[in-house]
């Protein structure tokens, strides 16, 4: 689901013709200048690409050699890189590779200034992480297009990655609600992902895993704190209400294409291997397996720590309590037995924090910071 900021870039960049113009990205971006670091070794050539992109308001910082450049990127943030193909020392598509794979800076669009017209030269180019090209000589009308089109899209993709920085935040502020419930989200990450790689699982479903130990309840922002926080049992309208959170959550992410293999566990990890569970009442192999792995972990973590209601359980009744919802027909029957092995013979134990596991805390604890976050007085 695109937003109307989303759409008015689609459509202006979409229209045969036309580009968007200084008043247009104004409206749609605010006043901010986007930094252009142009890379060449011919200060002519450079000098006229700064004139010619400032007078449209970019702010250029220049760089005459690959090294420099490197450097630059280290130091700050920029939002489209113009850089030469043909330098000396290190050239083009050298310092392209540097930048996304040493660098680690896989985002940044980089649009490669070149004068070669061979294919090879352009599929080099390409290959080593270059997002468009200007051939040389350029038009300043067309070089103004290309640098504008790849500020727009970078603006984007910060624009979707600080929504999903804001939904891990605000999953983190869910869970520090339940005082009882402690590092749930960063233990399940770890649980979960440790067993999603003894079953070899890839590593888009191992991000997922690790995604959902904190994102699968999110939800629950949805939810009245009278029933989140109610000490005993809950009505059967309470619990209709409580299960709408997995649905709730769903829809909350559903719209970022980061997310989009998180959302299954969402939606789906109070499924029920016979049917029985919510939301969607699906049953066995229908329920995807990372939420069949993710529910286990949910389950054992739940077991192994304390809660308004119970206390820690033991390791062996933990799995005593497993085999036994596995027997009834409510966890996959073969994920069960796996999982148990694990947690029998792993020699680190699964439910401690990972300290590598941020996912949102961050930020979090940083607003706790300012207002501390507590659960509210009950009775």
């Amino acid at each position: 689901m695109k937003s109307g900021k989303q759409n008015a870039i689609l459509w202006h960049l979409a229209s045969p013709g036309s580009c968007m113009d200084l008043q247009d990205f104004q409206r749609i971006f605010g006043k901010k200048e986007p930094k252009v670091l142009v890379v060449d070794d011919d200060a002519m050539t450079a000098e006229i690409e700064a004139e010619i992109l400032g007078k449209e308001n970019f702010k250029v910082v220049i760089c005459s050699d690959g090294y420099s450049a490197l450097l630059k990127l280290q130091e700050e943030d920029f939002d489209v890189v113009l850089l030469d193909r043909q330098m000396p020392g290190m050239d083009g598509v050298e310092v392209c590779g540097k930048i996304r794979n040493e660098l680690g800076n896989l985002l940044i669009p980089i649009i490669m200034v070149t004068g070669q017209t061979e294919r090879q030269s352009l599929v080099d180019s390409l290959d080593s992480g270059a997002t468009d090209f200007v051939k040389k000589p350029f038009d300043p009308v067309e070089l103004v297009a290309r640098v504008r089109a790849a500020a727009h899209q970078k603006n984007l993709t910060d624009q979707l990655d600080s929504a999903e920085s804001m939904l891990f935040t605000l999953a983190r502020m869910v869970e520090a609600k339940d005082e009882c419930t402690g590092n749930h989200c960063s233990r399940l990450s770890r649980i979960s992902v440790r067993f999603g790689e003894s079953l070899e699982l890839d590593e888009a479903s191992l991000i997922a895993l690790e995604q959902g130990g904190v994102l699968h309840d999110i939800g629950k922002l949805g939810i009245p704190d009278y029933i989140l926080n109610k000490p005993g049992k809950l009505s059967d309208d309470e619990m209709a209400i409580m299960r709408t959170h997995a649905m709730i959550g769903f829809r909350l992410c559903e719209g970022l294409n980061g997310l989009r293999l998180t959302l299954p566990i969402i939606r789906h990890h109070h499924e029920r291997w016979d049917g029985t569970g919510y939301p969607d009442g699906l049953a066995g192999d229908d329920i995807p397996v990372v939420a069949r792995v993710f529910q286990l972990a949910d389950i054992y973590d739940a077991l192994r720590n304390e809660r308004p209601y119970k206390r820690a359980f033991s390791l062996d009744k933990t799995i005593n309590i497993i085999e036994e919802e596995a027997a009834n027909g409510l966890l996959d029957p073969h994920l069960t037995v796996k999982f148990i092995k694990l947690v029998r013979q792993s020699s680190v134990d699964v439910s401690s924090v990972d300290d590598n596991i941020d996912l949102g805390e961050s930020r979090y604890l940083g607003i706790r910071d300012i207002v501390p976050i507590t659960p509210p007085a009950l009775g």
